[in-house]
């Protein structure tokens, strides 16, 4: 009889060897909600956190909410207003890896920029993958030259996750996706290309999913052209309440409701200041003060004022930084104390720190306020009124042409902007006209006299070249070139720079700009961006930084019709083809701007000169012990081409003197 022979298990040995790499692909997900997986999974990495190691949700409890609703099936969309630097980026990054762990799909993750995306990839998705066990088994190493993971896109078992910028329309419009996750919303573009908004083209890629994701975060902008404020307008409208220790019940903590005590000095024309502490949250319901470390530990919340909006699948949040656990409240009062009195810095105080949407109105002041500011500039040994009050340290001019004359104003400019009105009129006569010039260059070169006879002559001069009299205007500027007397030409339109560098044009019309041999410089300035940092400055109520002065004297040419032409336009957002946009639009009450262009051009020249004030200051304080000087900032005289340049550092103005 045939003796038979086993291998003794080895065939089952394999069989299950084999079997056992392919039963945890079949096993079901985990029953964790987001939060929970990154409490048990998520690694922060020591270059992309402050506090590097196990995540914590503990450690920001107002996510723990927003981060499960994610795994809500009746939640389709959310949205999250939040300042800066509380964790909004890290709950995105934790979204995406649980869906990557485990409920995987493909997914779209932009950014405003391309060059934000690959900056978000190499500095936060990256390190978090390599630092989380559950991602790097499931993303291929970026070494392997057919891993599938690139610095935009990473493949992973069930889905890739693709990075991406708001600006990219092949992107946004090519592969379908399940998630979405859209980051900084109010910094996208209006429109992706030709091809329209950006957060519709993500969203039709969605249509074929009955199970999708959208996730909007962003920290807020401008009120009335806000993406982020829309998109919260639309949900259900949550606020994070904090309980009062005295009555019980809940309301937020806003900077509306901070109350805190401050001292400021002086030092070198600068205010400084210091917070003194404790620094109160005054309750909104029984009006108790309650310090920040008490505030800290009470019982918080996310009460929502739009609830209905949960039956159509979106929840929206609104955070601001006094929840923040790594910004103290002095921090934020501090910034805020630093900022007040500079619009543009004020305005990202407000954005992200106290999470609040700025307002741009172009009706912060009045004709009647500003004629009450009028102030006297003093008088002379002689009784004659003064011409330039003490804190100006250089001068400037801008210049509106019309057909039949030139209007002007002198403006005189100190340390942070401070601004006074100096002489504000006009030329009667066509901009052709040799004695229109010979007028224009009195006021040029007169010297603006201080009460103790000292003097400046006007540094740089603005000349509006719209108009019919373009041409003339070119001709009379180059005459003056080394008087810094310029041409200038308004350009309007959202994300205009206010001053850039000059372009050269020639003099005559009929010759060829490329062969032309007589040129002159022209200045293309960003009147949006002059007007709206102009009314912000006229919000400054106490003189110093961006404050503006002006003279009581009705000769100075600063009465009722002055202040009319300077507030003749405001902001109103407009409907466009490709949506609502903000522009300045001329008052019909207002029957003349050439004041507001006047000062727009002034302002604009004095951007482009960037005279050190306080080396002006020094040379004004030697000349006061000098007797018989006459002006600071004497006329320019004509360099020969063979002169040896200057090593010092040239201005904006003077680097382009060089090639006459």
């Amino acid at each position: 009889m045939k003796k038979t022979t086993t291998n003794d298990g080895a065939a089952e040995r394999r069989l299950n060897a084999v079997l056992g790499k392919c039963l945890p692909n079949f096993q079901p997900p985990e029953d964790l909600t987001v939060d929970e997986w990154a409490d048990k999974y998520r690694i922060l990495s020591a270059e992309a956190s402050a506090e590097a190691g196990r995540w914590r949700t503990s450690r920001t409890p107002y996510l723990r909410e927003i981060m499960g609703c994610f795994t809500d099936p009746r939640v389709n969309r959310i949205s999250m207003v939040s300042a800066s630097q509380i964790g909004k980026s890290e709950a995105i990054l934790n979204m995406i890896a649980y869906c990557i762990d485990q409920d995987p799909g493909s997914i779209l993750f932009v950014q405003p920029t391309i060059d934000d995306a690959k900056k978000f990839s190499r500095l936060r998705v990256a390190p978090m993958i390599r630092d989380c066990p559950k991602l790097r088994k499931k993303v291929a190493e970026v070494k392997a030259r057919t891993s599938g993971n690139t610095m935009l896109q990473k493949e992973f078992p069930g889905g890739m996750l693709t990075i991406t910028g708001a600006n990219s329309p092949s992107a946004l419009a090519s592969t379908p996706a399940r998630y979405i996750f859209g980051d900084e919303r109010d910094r996208w573009p209006r429109s992706a290309g030709s091809e329209g908004d950006p957060w519709k083209l993500a969203e039709a890629r969605q249509a074929t999913f009955y199970n999708r994701k959208a996730v909007e975060v962003s920290t807020p902008t401008v009120k009335g052209r806000s993406n982020i404020e829309e998109a919260f307008r639309l949900g259900t409208q949550e606020r994070w309440l904090t309980k009062c220790p005295e009555c019980g019940e809940y309301s937020e903590i806003n900077w509306s409701r901070i109350k805190f005590e401050y001292d400021s000095v002086t030092v070198n024309h600068k205010r400084q200041y210091t917070v003194k502490e404790p620094i109160y949250w005054v309750c909104e319901k029984c009006g108790c003060l309650v310090e920040e470390a008490q505030a800290r530990k009470q019982e918080c919340k996310w009460v929502a004022s739009n609830p209905a909006a949960y039956e159509k699948g979106h929840r929206s949040f609104w955070l601001n930084a006094f929840v923040s656990p790594w910004t103290p409240w002095k921090k934020i009062v501090l910034e805020f104390l630093e900022a007040h009195e500079d619009p543009a810095r004020l305005q990202v105080v407000f954005n992200t720190l106290l999470g609040l949407l700025w307002e741009q109105r172009g009706d912060l002041a009045d004709e009647e306020q500003l004629l009450a500011r009028r102030e006297d500039y003093g008088k002379t040994a002689e009784g004659l009124p003064v011409e330039i009050p003490d804190g100006v340290l250089v001068l400037a001019a801008g210049w509106d042409t019309q057909d039949n004359r030139l209007e002007y104003e002198v403006v005189g400019y100190g340390h942070n902007n401070e601004t006074w009105g100096i002489r504000k009129g006009f030329i009667m006569g066509e901009p052709t006209e040799d004695e229109v010039w010979r007028q224009f260059d009195d006021i040029t070169d007169h010297v603006y006299r201080f009460r103790d006879g000292r003097g400046l002559k006007i540094s740089i001069s603005m000349v509006d070249s719209g108009g019919h009299y373009t041409d003339e205007v070119y001709k009379r500027c180059r005459q003056r070139k080394f008087k810094r007397v310029f041409a200038v030409k308004g350009q309007g339109g959202e994300g205009v720079p206010y001053v850039r560098p000059p372009s050269k044009v020639p003099v005559d019309p009929k010759e060829d700009k490329r062969t032309a041999r007589v040129f002159t410089w022209l200045y293309n300035i960003g009147v949006d961006a002059g007007k709206a940092a102009l009314m912000t400055s006229l919000r400054v109520e106490t003189p110093g930084p961006n404050y503006c002065h002006f003279p009581l004297e009705e000769s100075k040419g600063y009465g009722e019709d002055y202040f009319s032409g300077l507030l003749s336009e405001r902001l109103e957002l407009e409907e466009t083809k490709t949506g609502r946009r903000w522009a300045w639009v001329k008052m019909t009450s207002h029957a003349r701007n050439e004041a507001l262009d006047c000062r727009n051009y002034a302002n604009a020249g004095i951007r482009i000169l960037q005279p050190d004030m306080f080396a002006v200051e020094k040379r004004l304080l030697e000349t006061a012990a000098m007797a018989g000087g006459d002006a600071i900032q004497e006329e320019p005289q004509q360099k020969k081409r063979a002169q040896v340049p200057r090593k010092k550092k040239k201005s904006p103005v003077d680097k382009y003197f060089e090639e006459w």
